[in-house]
């Protein structure tokens, strides 16, 4: 097993040792993974450095899971819990962010909220709305996440979308294939087609009657879903014999 580095050394060979490598290597080694501190713990850890919260957020470019209370409601506004470990900052060459991970602007950030309507697109949730979460409710965050996009073409790269805190958990760098989706397309129905046409043109999907009816049904106690089942088949029935005295009035 390699061994770290101290967390408390300011310098290492006659090298200075920045702000975000020695909090990391202070997670690894005081505090663990799947662990809970605070920021007092942090700040009392690094007492010389003002912006050592700025620090922990840079781990998380870099691969590193810390979650916050607005991702994780089981904590406290002050506390954060060190999930898993990203890329080895310690190393060197390995404390450079990746290009696609690069801080967007201020304008930048706005123009990807608007695109997308300041809508979480992976759940629907707008930014301020509550999840339900027991006794608990929590209000969402928008964030920008950075999708990996396979083009049609075999090109690869980053776009911009925007995602709520909690759908962006843990979900590390996400990709999609946009060839792979155009070929679902191509199985679809013309009037398939046209009912995805028309939802990407309202920007929503409304579900159709029978979907919200197979959501209640599914919601039923066993002995409900029973009497609904045979009240379907009475009515099914019921149909078959109007259908039969209407077709025997037409001859």
């Amino acid at each position: 097993m390699t061994t770290l580095p101290s967390w408390q050394n300011e310098t290492d060979g006659g090298r200075k040792v920045g702000g975000m490598v020695r909090a990391a290597l202070w997670l690894m080694t005081e505090v663990g993974e799947g662990n809970i501190f605070t920021k007092a713990e942090l700040r009392a850890a690094f007492p010389e450095a003002s912006q050592i919260d700025r620090r922990i957020r840079d781990l998380r470019d870099r691969g590193w899971r810390i979650d916050t209370s607005r991702v994780d409601p089981s904590l406290k506004q002050e506390e954060q819990r060190f999930v898993s470990q990203g890329a080895q900052v310690w190393v060197p060459g390995q404390a450079k962010a990746p290009k696609h991970k690069n801080s967007l602007t201020a304008a930048q950030r706005q123009r990807v909220f608007e695109a997308d309507s300041y809508l979480c697109r992976s759940c629907g949730i707008a930014g301020g709305e509550e999840y339900g979460d027991g006794d608990r409710l929590t209000q969402s965050v928008l964030n920008i996440a950075r999708r990996k996009v396979l083009l049609p073409d075999g090109a690869e790269e980053y776009q911009f979308v925007t995602e709520c805190m909690r759908c962006g958990s843990g979900s590390g760098d996400r990709e999609v294939d946009l060839g792979a989706l155009l070929e679902l397309v191509e199985n679809l129905s013309p009037m398939e087609r046209r009912i995805l046409e028309r939802w990407i043109g309202e920007g929503r999907r409304e579900p159709e009657p029978i979907e919200k009816v197979w959501g209640l049904f599914q919601t039923l106690p066993a002995e409900a879903r029973t009497a609904f089942a045979s009240a379907l088949e009475d009515a099914d029935e019921t149909d078959s014999d109007d259908a039969g005295k209407s077709d025997g009035s037409d001859d």
